[in-house]
Parts: C-alpha cells; structure tokens; sequence
C-alpha cells in the first residue's frame, strides 16, 4: 500500500473533493486528492507521501485570491485545520497566529486585547499563511511591515524552520516562500492601543470597503497587481470598461479592478475576461497588467 492509500484509508486524506465551496468565487471542479492537516507530523506525512510519489500540490487557505479551473486539479490540496487557528499574545506584545487564523479574526481578537497593528487586516478575506505568502495588505500597509517570523514546512523537503521577515524576499505581493511551503504560524509586532479606538478604525476600514468594493457579489478580490505609481483599477475605469461583461462574468461596475461572476458562470469564462481586460490595458497603454490571483488547474500552467 502507497503511503497515500494509507492516508486515504485512514481517513486522512480524501479523492475527488470539490473545491468550489472552499473559493470565495465559488467555481472549480474537484480536487484528486484533498487532505486537511491538524499536526505537523500529519503534515510531515504529506509531505513523505508527496516525496515517494510526487505530484502537484496546491496549500488552500480561505480561498480568496484564487481561481480554479472548471476540470479541478489534478494534483493534492493541502489545507491547514483546526490545529493551526490558535492566537497567543506574549507579554512583550508579540501575536503568535496560526497560519489557518483569518485575518479579521485575528485583527479583532488581539484590538479586544488592547493590541494594535494590525486593524487594516480586517479588510483581507484570507488567513495568516496565505497572507504571508503573498504579502497581503491594503490601506498602505502590508504584511512585511509587522511580520517578526514565520515559522514554514516545507513539503519538498521536510525542513521545518522560524524564518525571520526579512530572510523572506517580501515585496509587494511577493515572497520567497515556494508553493510546496506552508505558513503553519507567524509572529508579528503589535502596539498597545485603546480597544475602543482600533475597534472605530476597523469600522471605519469595513465601512469603507462596503462602500467602495462589491460585497455581496461572487469575486476573488483585486484581480491585478497595481503597475508602478498607478493603480490597476484606476487604468481599468479610464478605458471606460466598468459594467464591461462576456457572458455572466463582468468588470464590477463599482471597482474595476474587481471581476465579479453569475451563478451560472463558468472559471473558464472569469478567465476570458481576466485576459480581455490584460489585453485592452495592454493595446491602450502599453501596461502589461499582471494578475494577483492564482490560477490553478488550467491546461497552460498554474
């Protein structure tokens, strides 16, 4: 028996999941192989299995910021569990989170503690790992400027190491961290700070995303990186294409740099138009857009 038909039959690890459900669009076929880890040793066992008979692997967060084709993937989905949702506030203010721990769960939790620093994480749909991975942010302020370590598993090898912030290759939206890594935790700083005070500032910064993004809408967040000294949605509303539409997939009416899918839509379909709107930017300004979504399962590459 193969180490992962020793997962399956243990329960550990599933074949043929669907993945839509876990994807804030809600589109995708299934996965081959879907496991969810509690314990590093769990982990470690994946990552023997993917050692002894390697394929794709793709390590799921919260599902924001992703795209997955309407055939699946044909590879394992690795997904952290309960275990890794735990928070700890040390007493020099250093926050320990889980890399399973969502981003505004953790910017209200540690805010309720009388700890700041994080409060513009509530506008961030996605968890701690994933938020390390790609140095999420937003309101000017990102992941790098808080993260003291984060502690990675790699499946490739089996390393498991505190990696400090700046041995990372943070930039914008970028890291060195591979796609066979896993974030299972990260430290950050935190500062003392009044709960009723940063409790207004996350209202204000929620307030401000009802207000200014589609909410309520089937969408993976911003689909483009912002260019040098621009911002990608802005480029996108100039040349007029808010409302543009193919099919049941269109450019938000309320930001551009948002694509939002009907029900019925297809990946397929939300990729098109990813790729109309890359080429029109490109035709008219000469900006090559480059998205900040994943793509994962599509017959050219992830």
């Amino acid at each position: 028996m193969t180490t992962w038909e020793r997962l399956v039959a243990s329960g550990r690890a599933r074949r043929h999941v669907e993945l839509a459900p876990m994807t804030t669009y809600k589109l995708g076929g299934p996965a081959d192989l879907y496991v969810v880890v509690d314990t590093i040793d769990t982990l470690q066992e994946v990552g023997e299995a993917l050692r002894a008979e390697p394929m794709p692997v793709l390590v799921l967060g919260r599902g924001s910021n992703l795209l997955i084709a309407d055939e699946g993937f044909r590879g394992v989905v690795v997904r952290l569990g309960e275990g890794f949702s735990r928070v700890s506030i040390d007493p020099e203010g250093i926050v320990e989170a889980g890399g399973a721990v969502s981003l505004p769960r953790l910017a209200r939790g540690i805010a309720a503690e009388g700890r700041g620093g994080l409060e513009w994480g509530v506008g961030i749909p996605g968890s701690v790992g994933g938020a390390v991975r790609q140095n999420a942010g937003c309101f000017g302020r990102e992941v790098v400027d808080v993260l003291v370590e984060a502690r990675v598993v790699s499946l490739a090898d089996g390393t498991d190491r505190w990696a400090a912030a700046d041995a990372l290759d943070l930039s914008y939206r970028h890291s060195a961290i591979a796609s066979t890594d896993v974030v299972v935790s990260a430290r950050f700083h935190t500062s003392g700070v009044d709960p009723a005070e940063a409790a207004a500032e996350m209202r204000r910064i929620t307030r401000w995303r009802k207000e200014h993004q589609p909410g309520g809408t089937l969408n993976a967040g911003s689909v483009f990186k912002n260019p040098p000294g621009d911002a990608a949605g802005a480029i996108i509303d100039r040349l007029g294409l808010k409302g543009f539409a193919l099919g049941p997939v269109r450019v938000s009416p309320r930001h551009a740099n948002f694509i939002e899918a009907e029900a019925e839509a297809t990946a397929e379909a939300v990729r098109r138009l990813i790729e109309a709107v890359q080429r029109r930017v490109e035709e008219e300004t000469g900006i090559r857009l480059e998205p900040e979504i994943q793509f994962v399962g599509f017959e050219d590459g992830d």
